[in-house]
């Protein structure tokens, strides 16, 4: 890295742990101070432009694709990057936690891409972080290799899937990280210390440093992240576009920047994803006061609803006519021991990806490894021998603002059922996650953050419109925090009640559940209790 007279100082608030000083290094904790000195105001700002865009819209303000990058849009002549090395065929993008053994089945399920994720199927314990670091590091040392207590033995294949890291999004702080008496930012030190150790690796293994980068609201904050990889490059003597970007379009506002977002990115953009159940949250949270908006239970909400077809084939559309990949949603069914369960979830993911790869989507993701044959099937009939079709641009497909924002044409009150699932869901989820869990098996679907969110807006938009009482939720919450302590006996009952009631029946609705629950309840060992573990 290059040298500067000035250090960054890291401090570590957090008790030391094994193999922990393989990546608090100094050199790695001066990297990531470098970028908190750099970027850390910048990201402030436009948290903060965030809070007055939300205003903004529900003050009344109309949502519509910006005029002043209208000559971005109508310019036919800018592209993204080519597909780098690992990144040209994702017909198949498996997604999970980077623990141990979740890395070695994510490597060897057969799927193309392992999105190892930081963000919505991690809880951000100190030890999850960065054990997960280290996880990522013996994965491409080939030392990832293991046997369980019970005898079963772990072994990564010849041909593992390319490793794509998605740090937590630009919300987040990283309380164990100080850097000037604050929190480093949590995104910068997921990415940091992830491309200070393995950057170089990757790129002599063939591959190189790529990225999920979640929770982007504008073409600002891509641009952050721009920023952002061209010092990190520099830093470490790496060229220019080296490092590859997948954008998920999960929030609303970015919706109507997609062209944007792959402008700003365009040297290091690799493409978008649907990450459609974050959309809906947005959705809600940013319009939930409209009673045009107000969505009827989850599992009416399908993909083939007019607002979300026309969202999930304007992400081709925008991709393909730029030569980026898009890249479909999640499939979060869990295979199941009962044989007729099991037909019927393979049933729903074929469907699903059958719509995906027939709208021109490159590839798709699922959380399961026992769903990748089903989707490399489904994508294998489309494409053949083809790594892509980002050659059929979709110029049939025209979105209008109107198109994206027509929720009220699926409008219908929650039932019973919709109602009893999302408060069992987001309790249930809750519990796992403040014991350190962030991917959770719940009800036949692999449940994370984003899922988790969905369901505590819904109550929350439900209960704002008076579609439902008060007295009725708080019926069916004490019914099932009494099921889940009987489920769960290690379950914090009364900090998974309080979080609930903060998150999902205060009358100004949190933005997430997850800054709450990470400051309040999530056990970490900071310096006041462990003197001496702050490192340079």
């Amino acid at each position: 890295m290059s040298t500067s007279a000035l250090t960054h100082l890291v401090r570590v608030l957090a008790a030391p742990g094994d193999r922990y000083d393989e990546i608090l290094t100094p050199s790695a904790l001066d990297f990531v101070g470098h970028l908190a000195a750099a970027f850390g105001t910048r990201r402030q700002e436009l948290l903060k432009e965030r809070r007055r865009q939300a205003i903004r819209l529900a003050s009344g303000s109309p949502l519509e694709f910006p005029m002043v990058t209208s000559a971005v849009r109508a310019d036919p002549t800018w592209r993204v990057a080519p597909p780098a090395p690992g990144l040209t065929d994702r017909r198949v993008e498996i997604t999970g936690p980077p623990d141990r053994r979740m890395t070695v089945n994510a490597l060897n399920s057969g799927a193309r891409i392992w999105l190892a994720d930081f963000e919505d199927a991690t809880a951000p314990t100190w030890d999850n972080l960065i054990g997960g670091q280290i996880n990522l590091l013996d994965a491409i040392e080939r030392r990832i290799d293991f046997t369980t207590p019970e005898g079963k033995e772990y072994r990564l294949g010849e041909q593992p899937a390319t490793i794509v890291v998605r740090p937590r999004g630009w919300h987040l702080d990283e309380e164990h990280l100080e850097y000037e008496g604050r929190p480093v930012p949590a995104a910068l030190v997921d990415f940091g210390l992830y491309f200070f150790h393995c950057a170089q690796r990757q790129i002599d293994a063939g591959r190189g440093p790529y990225f999920y980068l979640p929770k982007l609201e504008n073409r600002y904050e891509a641009r952050l992240w721009n920023d952002t990889f061209i010092m990190a490059q520099h830093l470490l003597g790496i060229p220019r576009g080296t490092i590859r970007a997948t954008v998920l379009i999960e929030t609303i506002t970015a919706a109507f920047e997609m062209e944007e977002i792959l402008h700003e990115l365009r040297e290091h953009s690799s493409g978008l994803n649907a990450g459609r159940w974050d959309y809906l949250f947005s959705l809600i949270k940013t319009f939930g006061h409209r009673t045009d908006f107000l969505l009827p239970d989850r599992a009416q909400v399908t993909m083939t609803a007019p607002f979300m077809r026309a969202y999930t084939e304007l992400v081709v559309r925008t991709c393909h006519k730029r030569g980026a990949h898009a890249i479909g949603g999640m499939a979060a069914q869990v295979p199941s021991k009962d044989g007729a369960a099991h037909e019927a979830a393979l049933a729903k993911v074929r469907l699903d990806k059958e719509r995906e790869a027939e709208d021109g989507f490159d590839g798709s993701w699922v959380a399961h490894p026992g769903l990748v044959p089903v989707c490399r099937e489904v994508f294998d009939g489309v494409l053949g021998e083809r790594p892509h079709q980002i050659d059929r641009t979709r110029d049939d497909v025209e979105v209008t603002a109107a198109d994206l924002l027509s929720v009220h044409r699926i409008s219908g009150p929650p039932t019973p059922e919709g109602l009893r699932t999302n408060i069992a869901v987001a309790l249930r989820y809750f519990a796992a996650w403040l014991r350190g869990q962030g991917a959770v098996a719940l009800y036949g679907l692999m449940e994370d953050a984003a899922t988790a969110e969905i369901a505590r807006v819904q109550i929350w938009q439900w209960l704002r419109h008076r579609v439902l009482d008060r007295e009725r939720v708080l019926r069916v919450l004490d019914d099932e925090l009494a099921a889940l302590g009987a489920e769960y006996p290690w379950a914090d009952l009364d900090a998974v009640r309080a979080v609930f009631e903060r998150t999902a029946l205060a009358q100004e609705l949190p933005l997430f559940f997850t800054p709450d629950a990470y400051s309040r309840h999530l056990v970490r060992n900071i310096e006041a209790t462990n003197p001496g573990t702050a490192q340079p």
